[in-house]
């Protein structure tokens, strides 16, 4: 990698694993970027119970990156991207700011609005994609907790138990919010990804972002 020729993003931090997805779709292609998913909550948030989707896990610090390069060659190629705002849904999943320093309002209804909303927002976005959800092999997804990650199941009519690798990555680290979707992406890549993936992660807004893998074996 040359010093022309590669790029460091600005790093991605704190409370927004749709930040992490959607930031995949915005290295150029004339260069290599590095980016950088940095999530360190027991040295920036402030000292009080959080409120969480039902049975989240508690938010934890971790860190992950990943590197976008042009043209041929690498673990995997991104083929395409999309994003769903929810309108008024700041009060499902937001930040609350007061002098007592920065949190997030985690309504217990996350795991019930992913079950209902999630599916169709997803078709959606692959509809833009010209793909359909019986087109993904593999969903690639941000866990925030047990209820969530069943929720995703059953929004993405999937077999419940599927969504393996995000039932690992929440028992052995918690949820990391931005990096964690990131580690279950590595733990797929481990394992071996099929033809067509979908990563997907929501965030503040309320919202969902997506992007699609394509893997030649």
């Amino acid at each position: 990698m040359t010093a022309s020729a590669a790029h460091i993003s600005p790093p991605v931090s704190g409370l927004n694993p749709s930040t992490t997805v959607s930031s995949l779709s915005s290295g150029s292609s004339a260069l290599d970027t590095l980016h950088v998913v940095d999530s360190r909550y027991t040295h920036f948030h402030k000292n009080v119970a959080w409120i969480t989707a039902g049975n989240a896990s508690p938010l934890t610090d971790g860190a992950a990156a990943v590197v976008l390069r042009a043209g041929d060659g690498g673990a995997t190629r991104v083929e395409s991207t999309g994003e769903k705002l929810w309108p008024d849904t700041l009060d499902i999943m937001g930040w609350s700011v007061d002098p007592e320093g920065f949190g997030v309002i985690f309504q217990r209804t996350i795991p019930d609005f992913v079950k209902e909303n999630m599916g169709p927002a997803v078709t959606e976005i692959l509809s833009r994609m010209e793909l359909s959800l019986g087109d993904i092999d593999r969903f690639i997804c941000h866990p925030g907790g047990a209820k969530v990650i069943a929720a995703l199941e059953r929004a993405f009519a999937l077999h419940q138990g599927t969504l393996d690798h995000e039932r690992g990555v929440i028992a052995d680290y918690g949820n990391m919010s931005a990096p964690t979707v990131l580690f279950v992406l590595e733990r797929a890549l481990a394992q071996g990804l099929p033809p067509q993936s979908l990563l997907t992660a929501l965030g503040p807004g309320f919202t969902a972002s997506c992007v699609a893998l394509r893997h030649a074996k």
